[in-house]
Formats: C-alpha cells, structure tokens, sequence
C-alpha cells in the first residue's frame, strides 16, 4: 500500500528490512548504538563488523536523535541508527516523533532519495504498534509534505502480516 504525498510515496510493506535495496534502513537503536538483538542484531549479523566498528567511533547519542553509518555488506548503503523510546520512560510519543523526524533529516542531509523504517520501539522496548504507527506514518507524512527534501520514497517495513495490517489501517486516517 502507498500514498503519494506532494509527488513522493509514503510505502507500507511486509518483509525482512535487512534485505531492502534502498538507500538506507532505519535501526531502532539504542542509545549506546550496540547492536545487540531485533532488528539490530540482523544489521549486525548480515552487514558486517563494519557497521558496529563506526557506531562505536559514534559514541553514545540521546533518545529521539539518530546517527548515520555506512550500509556494510548491506544492500542499502547506509543505515540510520534511530534511538527510540522505552515503554513507560515518560515523553515517549515526542521521542518517536524525534527519532522518525531525525531519521528522515540525516537522509535529506546526505541526499538520499530512498529510507525504510522498521516500527521503531515496539519490539524489546515495548512501545504499543497502534501507537508507533500513528507517530511515524504522521510524522513522515507531514515530513513529506512540508519539507523541502531529496527523498522521493519512504517505506515502513513491517515484519508480521498483522502489523502491515495495523499500518495500513492507519496510514488511511493519517494522509489524504
């Protein structure tokens, strides 16, 4: 499912984020930027050492901030490293907006023209899915409306065909 926003898509799809061909994957990353499990542990386990070698040279960042790393032996050449929040931390509504925002500014500083996003915080940081997806799919939305930007496609991978569902229902209500 897609909808065009101001000549650019805002795409849902189902799949395995590692495996997209796109500019850059979006990691839900922790603050520390260790890729450890989840969607992390699958960057770190097909791109490579290299990867986790600069997250390392990066530092620590804030939750709702993002940093950028090369793709490794990824597909995409890049990989925005996006510090959502944890589930009950406080705030956690304006902190995923903030990693979603950053995420898609990292990718308009470096020209990108195309970024995946998995559901950021919803998995070990238990942040609940309706929620995430109203966040990141306004967010992106309003993002590709309002600003000026190199990216033409934006697409939020879902792992499970229930959460491409969940998306897709709200993606109906968050864009016209």
């Amino acid at each position: 499912m897609e909808k065009i926003i101001q000549g650019k898509k805002l795409k849902l799809v189902q799949g395995d984020l590692t495996e997209l061909a796109v500019d850059a994957i979006v990691n839900a990353a922790n603050a520390g930027l260790q890729l450890g499990g989840g969607v992390a542990g699958a960057i770190r386990m097909k791109g490579g050492p290299s990867i986790q070698e600069e997250c390392n040279r990066i530092g620590r960042i804030r939750v709702g901030e993002a940093a950028v790393t090369g793709g490794g032996k990824l597909k995409a050449s890049y990989v925005i490293h996006a510090v959502g929040p944890q589930y009950g931390e406080g705030d956690e509504d304006e902190k995923l907006r903030n990693a979603t925002l950053n995420s898609l500014k990292r990718a308009t500083e470096k020209g990108l023209k195309t970024i995946a996003f998995p559901a950021i915080s919803t998995g070990i940081f238990g942040f609940p899915m309706d929620r995430c997806a109203e966040i990141m799919l306004k967010t992106a939305s309003e993002f590709l409306d309002g600003q000026q930007t190199s990216l033409e496609e934006v697409i939020l991978c879902l792992w499970s065909r229930g959460d491409l569902e969940l998306f897709e229902k709200t993606l109906d209500t968050v864009s016209g």
